[in-house]
């Protein structure tokens, strides 16, 4: 069985997929694995390869240390269903000798996975937070409440511009590294604690 691109859809690329069809690809953890791996891969792997890296990572164990019975599993439904959804959406292409080599869509798509751990809580409410705080700093200076009386609304704005600014780097930072194939590993799988 072999994955085949839809000869119409070669000149799609990332912008042309929906947040429905990039949500829908990304919400299986072996099609980000394969993802991971075709974007840090310098040659274009063939699926045997591809399924020894994703069941490596899946298993937390060095590529070399995958079972064979493992790696089988995991060839088959790459195979059957992740390749075949990926060749679809035109985010990979499936040929002959079965090498997978990344399509338009992937080569356009910058994808970043934040991964939570335990109490750890999305940049989203850390932003949200933040402004709550530079909101009641704002009000408490404005009221006059004991102890940021002395404060000038020109302070509150200097440590808001500055709080805001040290987070920007923090999340940028950060973000580089939650990027499928900035790193070895994908994000989810270094955040693992085994």
């Amino acid at each position: 069985m072999t994955v085949a691109t839809p000869p119409d859809s070669s000149a799609r690329n990332a912008s042309d997929l929906s947040h429905e069809e990039v949500f829908e690809i990304l919400a299986n953890r072996r099609r980000r694995f394969v993802i991971h791996a075709l974007k840090r891969a310098n040659d274009p792997p063939d699926v045997s390869e591809l399924s020894r890296y994703v069941t490596a990572w899946e298993m937390g164990v060095d590529p070399e240390d995958v079972p064979y019975e493992e790696r089988h599993n995991v060839h088959s439904t790459l195979r059957r269903v992740h390749l075949p959804k990926l060749t679809e959406a035109n985010v990979v292409t499936v040929d002959e000798d079965d090498v997978v080599r990344p399509a338009p869509a992937l080569k356009d798509l910058d994808i970043y996975v934040e991964v939570l751990r335990g109490r750890e809580i999305p940049w989203s409410l850390y932003y949200l937070g933040l402004a709550v705080l530079a909101g009641a700093l704002l009000l408490a200076v404005r009221v006059g409440s004991p102890g940021f009386a002395a404060l000038s609304f020109v302070d509150v704005g200097i440590f808001v511009a500055t709080a805001f600014g040290i987070s920007s780097v923090a999340h940028h930072a950060i973000g580089r590294r939650m990027r499928l194939g900035n790193t070895e590993k994908p994000p989810e799988v270094r955040r693992r604690r085994y």
